[in-house]
């Protein structure tokens, strides 16, 4: 049983350092929480007692990928595989809209940062239980609103300490992801290449799909239809998903995926619901001695939610598709097409750059057809008869036809379910952030993480709480490897009553229960999602694949209402906004939250989480734990670098006009805003290109930005314009752009202070007793030492610290008899307000 009672425990650090070396945490958990949390604390130790082990987090370098043992019975070459699995992954022609790839909502860190359009009504609303109460009202900003930092968080209150301070909002919009406008489908259509001629038969087998050298491309047949709620004045806008979007980049480690866990551990090779759905098959073409026949086949694929997960946006009438699109009918259109077409590619791409087309759009493969040809064995698609899907599901194998009827598919688009999910799940399973500051300093260089940080995971492990649902090297409890251990556990909940609940998914008070049950749901099929519900019914094996690891009486407690599953925190600075309902955009305010003890704590009670409770953090203490959590990103993923570098992507981003006016694009749909996000090889982008996060949070993007003192004023450069060694100094804020920095991001969450009078020179410590106190702040010749690389650090009232990554100290505008006040660098110190500066984009 998990408890949540602090104890404080006055203890020496050791006399053996080197035994509490951070190389020792993979075997020495206790050891790194002791010296951390004594470092953050004064040398006092606090941290959680727990009946379990603490799940330390360590490196995630060298953990091992989970990946089903049966692979090999469906792909012919991992390669290939991969490959094809980016590009589907890429393509904007996957969408039914031809406009919409499964990156629109994950290209940022692999989640999504765009902040028009992205407004949701609180659609999972439940009136009980058992009854839905869907709210369609917006409380926010309505149909195509734009978000401003200020929306932020959804819940307000007016001491965000206090959890039971007056609340000056509080709404059930959710900040989510849009996707595509309300439609319903048609049918594929085919412009042929001519006459279609049949190919060779060779006793039941195909060399290649049918109809792979017949179309020149294929195209979608859609209706509009008239939105009931995704509409401005007649005009339908694009529809916004119920949920925010988790990041894809580390869910191979998950042991089921969406935020309510519905993807599974077992994918099934044709939707989410691996063993769940009675009636899943695809076709396998099975040679008996001379012969050869299609037949109907169950597929079990452990270890691979990821498939699973991928199954299900491009059939979803709020993500990809339109209405009544089966996946092999995303199959018939998919395979015929060029891949990546109208998208630019990198020659330097670190999987795609070979396989380049000369025009430099897309790929040089004819189709997706001969992409599935290599990746996958051809007994999953080389059959030479129809499969004809009947009105009542059931299904037939029809002659082979160069006019196939609209319900008839060739084994390739059959199975292109099976092929998508697999291929996804290989791509993405490269998709591994391993090489974060807290992984290099776990591994022993002890300076890869700055001193707030190192006390801020001194706090994750004790006073705040915070490795007790984000543990492990994958900084989450949802894993592979801890859910398999232990799926189930009983925990004394928040109301001191004990219940079985599903290790990995909490309920934290986010928003009331009824708001949205989460892993409270059923499946399609009426089961419930929840892994102790099911055993409470006997069935959790059965319809999982996950053997139980308590017995669950039919009338113990079980907790699983409003819990979500919890994410990694990897990269956790660039996936703004945060919650399943996007409720904060900072990570300040995510620690807020979890200081006050959640928004909903005693309407939540009974199914709360217990650590969710005052926590007493200090000021200096939230800003260690960000800072902690700054040192999980890898500048890899920062930077679009391989292998998280990509093709083109031109995403929407709301509509021209607002949020009670668009522009009709003629056909009844609200126009598109589009930004572009351009192709970028292994290198990734330069680090005066990186995109910019939400709203600007992180300072990321080269804003160009004010710094202002606590008394109003400006850091400004004013003598000696243009010439290295300019001191900095306090000044009225004007309009003059010596007074203007652009923030460019640098390795570890840094960023370079670029004076926009001066191109070329930068902000930097100016001596060389640069790590020393009273040391002055000039603008200088960049020479791209650490001493121009400064972190932003946010502490109280919205206000940042400046703190040198050589030097570990901060700015501080210090007196001078000539200029005033000048800028120094001290010791860091939130409590000195000559330290404390606001950002002020200009």
């Amino acid at each position: 049983m998990r408890t949540s009672r602090l104890a404080a425990l006055p203890r020496p650090l050791s006399s053996e350092p080197d035994r509490c070396h951070p190389l020792a945490l993979p075997l020495m958990g206790a050891c790194a929480l002791l010296t951390l949390s004594a470092l953050a604390l004064g040398g006092q130790a606090v941290f959680a007692q727990t009946a379990e082990p603490v799940n330390a987090p360590t490196s995630l370098k060298g953990v091992a990928r989970p990946e089903p043992p049966n692979l090999g019975e469906f792909v012919q070459s991992r390669t290939e595989a991969i490959a094809l699995g980016k590009a589907l992954f890429w393509d904007l022609q996957l969408g039914s809209d031809g406009k919409t790839a499964c990156a629109s909502c994950h290209f940022q860190a692999g989640a999504d940062s765009r902040s028009r359009n992205q407004l949701s009504p609180g659609l999972n609303r439940m009136a009980s239980l058992t009854s839905p109460n869907p709210d369609t009202s917006f409380q926010l900003g309505g149909l195509n609103y734009q978000f401003t930092l200020a929306d932020f968080p959804l819940h307000r209150l007016a001491d965000p300490n206090n959890r039971n301070s007056t609340v000056q909002r509080s709404v059930n919009d959710v900040a989510a992801s849009q996707g595509v406008f309300l439609e319903q489908f048609n049918g594929v259509t085919g412009t042929l290449f001519g006459v279609p001629t049949m190919p060779p038969l060779s006793n039941g087998t195909l060399l290649q799909d049918a109809y792979a050298t017949w179309y020149a491309s294929t195209t979608e047949q859609r209706a509009l239809v008239a939105d009931p709620l995704f509409r401005i004045a007649g005009i339908n806008t694009r529809r916004v998903e119920p949920r925010n979007t988790p990041t894809v980049i580390n869910a191979v480690f998950n042991l089921r995926n969406f935020w309510d866990g519905r993807a599974e551990f077992v994918f099934n090779g044709v939707n989410p619901f691996g063993l769940r759905d009675p009636n899943a098959r695809v076709f396998r073409n099975v040679q008996n001695g001379t012969t050869w026949s299609m037949q109907p086949t169950a597929v079990r694929l452990t270890h691979a939610s990821l498939a699973s997960q991928a199954s299900g946006p491009p059939g979803n009438h709020f993500e990809m598709s339109a209405q009544g699109r089966s996946f092999a009918d995303i199959g018939r259109k998919m395979l015929y097409l060029r891949p990546l077409q109208t998208q630019a590619v990198s020659s330097t791409d670190s999987v795609l750059g070979a396989r380049r087309h000369g025009s430099g759009q897309g790929l040089n493969e004819a189709n997706y057809a001969a992409m599935v040809k290599k990746a996958f064995r051809p007994e999953w698609w080389n059959g030479d008869r129809l499969i004809q899907v009947n009105a009542d599901g059931s299904k037939t194998l029809v002659t082979l036809t160069s006019t196939p009827a609209a319900n008839q598919y060739t084994q390739m688009q059959h199975n292109f379910s099976l092929f998508f999910g697999l291929a996804l799940q290989l791509y993405q399973a490269t998709l591994v952030s391993d090489d974060a500051p807290f992984d290099r300093w776990a591994a022993g260089t002890t300076t890869a993480m700055s001193t707030s940080a190192q006390q801020g995971f001194g706090l994750f492990m004790g006073k705040g709480r915070c490795v007790n649902c984000h543990g492990g090297a994958e900084f989450t409890n949802a894993s592979v490897r801890k859910m398999l251990a232990t799926p189930m556990a009983r925990m004394t909940m928040g109301n001191g009553a004990t219940a079985v609940y599903d290790e990995g998914f909490y309920n934290i008070g986010v928003r009331p229960t009824l708001d949205n049950l989460g892993a409270g749901g059923k499946d399609p099929f009426g089961n419930p999602l929840a892994l102790s519900a099911l055993a409470q019914l006997g069935r959790m094996q059965a319809l999982t694949g996950i053997a139980p690891n308590l017995a669950v009486s039919a009338t113990e407690r079980i907790a699983v209402n409003g819990q979500f599953k919890t994410p990694t925190l990897r990269n956790v600075e660039l996936t703004a906004p945060y919650f399943h309902n996007g409720d904060s955009a900072t990570l300040r305010q995510v620690i807020e939250f979890y200081n006050r003890g959640g928004n909903f704590h005693d309407q939540n009670l009974a199914d709360l989480d217990a650590d969710i409770t005052s926590l007493g953090l200090t000021e200096d203490e939230k800003t260690a734990l960000v800072e902690f959590m700054k040192a999980l990103t890898d500048d890899r993923v920062r930077f679009h670098a391989a292998p998280f570098d990509h093709p083109e992507l031109r995403i929407p981003h709301g509509h021209p006009g607002s949020t009670t006016s668009v522009t009709n694009d003629g056909s009844g749909r609200a126009t598109d805003a589009t930004v572009t996000l351009p192709a970028v090889g292994a290198a990734g982008y330069a680090k005066g290109s990186t995109p910019a996060n939400f709203l600007g949070t992180g300072f990321s993007g080269q804003p160009v930005v004010q710094l202002r003192t606590a008394s109003g004023a400006c850091v400004s450069a004013f003598l000696n314009l243009g010439l290295a060694g300019t001191k900095l100094q306090a000044q009225t804020c004007g309009s003059a752009s010596a007074q203007r920095f652009r923030l460019v991001p640098e390795a570890e969450g840094s960023q370079i202070l670029v004076p926009q009078h001066a191109t070329g020179l930068v902000m930097k410590v100016g001596s060389l007793l640069s790590t020393l106190d009273g040391v002055d702040i000039t603008i200088g010749l960049n020479d791209g030492q650490r001493d121009l690389h400064w972190r932003l650090e946010e502490v109280a009232a919205g206000q940042v610290m400046l703190r040198n990554r050589h030097s570990d100290k901060c700015v501080e505008m210090g007196f001078d008899l000539l200029l005033g006040r000048k800028a120094e660098q001290r010791t860091c110190s939130s409590v000195r307000t000559d330290q404390l500066f606001r950002v002020t984009p200009v």
